[in-house]
């Protein structure tokens, strides 16, 4: 049951993520979060870090395309100005909006790597389905109502998970 919220990856930070890193990998696309992952959950838009991480990501022929449980409004504000496709009201764990990614950037899903700052939504989600997951540290320590819950659930489980040795990783 657990090793389902175990990342691929962990790391502190977005910017710790390489294109060659992911080339060698056979990565071609990602599929990332939008709050307290790219910019923290009450900014609207992107930051001029995020647009050149995307950028060069971009460059090296890595498509990245957002999935968010948040709203289309939300998502499509932030989208928008960096023109990088998105899937709103995702719902994630479940599976619709990774595949419907995955299709919208016409890769196999063993081609996608899916980045994320939750256990229960974007690594349980990515593991569930079959993809390559790695886990960011959030952005902001703060979070949205509804967050917060799954939160207090994750760091039980966060805490298992360093207690088994499965995950060595601080935040």
């Amino acid at each position: 049951m657990l090793k389902r919220f175990i990342p691929n990856e962990y790391v502190k930070s977005i910017f710790d993520i390489r294109p060659t890193a992911l080339l060698s990998k056979g990565i071609k696309g990602i599929i990332t979060d939008l709050d307290n992952t790219l910019v923290p959950w009450n900014v609207n838009k992107p930051t001029e870090e995020i647009g050149n991480w995307i950028k060069k990501m971009k460059d090296n022929g890595i498509q990245v395309t957002i999935i968010s449980n948040n709203n289309r409004l939300r998502v499509k504000t932030f989208s928008d100005p960096i023109e990088i496709p998105y899937v709103a009201s995702a719902r994630k764990p479940l599976g619709r909006a990774f595949r419907q990614a995955t299709k919208q950037m016409k890769l196999k899903k063993e081609e996608v790597v899916v980045i994320g700052d939750q256990l229960l939504t974007d690594i349980l989600g990515g593991n569930r389905a079959g993809y390559y997951t790695i886990l960011v540290v959030p952005i902001v320590q703060s979070d949205a109502a509804i967050t917060k819950f799954n939160r207090k659930i994750e760091r039980k489980i966060l805490n298992r998970l360093r207690r088994k040795g499965k995950l060595k990783w601080e935040d």
